[in-house]
Formats: C-alpha cells, structure tokens, sequence
C-alpha cells in the first residue's frame, strides 16, 4: 500500500483561545505541509471549559478569515462541538489528523481535565482519528509561537508516518524558549498540579455579590523526573501520550469485596 500523497491529506485544527488567537493561526500555518489544512475554533475564548459539548441549542458556523490561503470557520460552540460537527459531516472529507492548540499556557497534570484544548483532541480520538494537543507554556499575549510551531511540526510528521492506537491522544507541552534553545523531546506520565485558587467576592451596582476564581498560577512538582511538569520545567518539550479509558483497574477488586 503506498503512503497518501500530501495533497490528500486534510489536518483538522481547533483551539480553545478562540478562532483570532496567535497560536491557533501559528499552528494552522505549520500543518500546511501536510495536505488541505481546515480551523473550526470557537468564536469567543473556550478556557478550561473541559470537554463540553453542545446538545440543547443549534450551533453557527461562521467562514472567517485568520491569514493568507486559510480555510477557516468560527463557531459559537466550545471546543469539542468544532471537533465533532466537523467529523460527523459539516466537511464532507475524509480528516487524517485533529490538533489543537497551540495554547496559551501549558497543560499539564490535571490541568488536562479542564483544558479545552485538550477537549478537542480528546473527541478527535473518540471519532477515531490520531489527534495531538499542543500548548505553550507562557500565558503573555505577546508570546511568539514560532518555535512551538516547529516542534508541532516535527511532532505532526511523526503522527502521519505512525499514526496513533485507538483511544489515545498525545498531549503535547512546549517550554517557551527560542527553538534552538530547547534541549530536546521527553516522553513523559501526568505529574501533580498544584492549584492556589482563591474565591474573589465583590458586590454589583446593586450590592448583590459575585464571584471570581482567582490566585496565583498553578504549580507542581518540578523535582518529580518523567513527569510532563519536570520536562518543560527543564527545558524539554513533553509528549505524554494520553488514553480515554480513565478506568482504576488497581480499585477493582478491592471494590468487588466492599460486596455492594
């Protein structure tokens, strides 16, 4: 069997900053080596609104411009509708890659629970395609995606020659150094965030309270070696390979004899 031509390729890309972010337009330009390159991210910003889709309203889909020779589209969905109303017929074409990203600021540890970002790659795999998250680790709105562009690059070719096995994702974190500054690829496991949200309360006009989750960013355990927080803390980019079944098989038994 002879490897599909580039030009038969068609790379899904998605994003949950939003359809306008940086990183979303610097990693739809890279993918275009590969073959037809189609962006369907969500109008507004998606942040850690997890793996979300939408069942009891209609979704828009809008054609957008985001830069030269760019088939793009916005939704008014998160980021898994883009995923999956792409998949299930809006593009009548056969998609051999999902990514997402590249995100504003990584996705590590748990942080995968409530990424977006991730969300997209995670209903690529659930349609059965080999799909890859990619995030940055810096959160400023300046930050140059240029060299994480490349390594989504590197990482994309390897995904086409192997493809990936069913029910699994990789999720990929880049440090925020200049390219030929990164000391190379660590295949890692999750390592443990540690969050420092804080319950911010204000009144409205009228004296009525609201609420904000602010603090500090989170943190982890840099010491802990393997770990997707100890690779990009060393300066290394992270691909942890990710699988859907979040079955604990080791709690099995021992919940077999709870006798329910």
């Amino acid at each position: 069997m002879t490897a599909k031509k580039t030009s038969q390729r068609c790379i899904l890309v998605s994003n949950d900053d939003g359809i306008f972010a940086p990183g979303l337009l610097a990693l739809a330009t890279a993918m275009r080596e590969f073959g037809r390159v189609i962006v369907i991210g969500p109008e507004e910003n998606q942040s850690a609104n997890g793996h979300r889709k939408t069942l009891t309203k209609p979704l828009r889909v809008t054609p957008v411009k985001i830069g030269e020779n760019i088939e793009a589209y916005s939704t008014d969905g998160a980021p898994a509708d883009c995923i999956a109303i792409a998949l299930i017929g809006l593009l009548g074409v056969q998609v051999d890659l999902v990514v997402s990203g590249i995100n504003r600021g990584a996705n590590l540890g748990q942080d995968l629970t409530y990424s977006g970002t991730v969300a997209a790659a995670f209903e690529g795999t659930i349609h059965g395609k080999p799909s890859v998250a990619f995030s940055l680790d810096s959160r400023s709105l300046e930050a140059d995606y240029s060299a994480a562009a490349q390594v989504a690059r590197h990482v994309a070719a390897l995904v086409l020659e192997h493809s990936l096995p069913p029910m699994t994702l990789l999720n990929v974190n880049i440090p925020y150094l200049p390219y030929d500054q990164i000391k190379g690829t660590q295949i890692t496991r999750q390592g443990t965030r540690i969050y420092h949200d804080e319950l911010v309360t204000r009144l409205d006009p009228e004296g009525r309270p609201y609420y904000w989750i602010g603090g500090k960013a989170p943190s982890g355990d840099v010491s802990a070696e393997g770990t997707d927080i100890w690779a990009v803390h060393q300066g290394y980019v992270s691909i942890t390979p990710v699988h859907l079944d979040m079955t604990a098989y080791p709690m099995i038994e021992q919940l077999k004899s709870w006798k329910f």
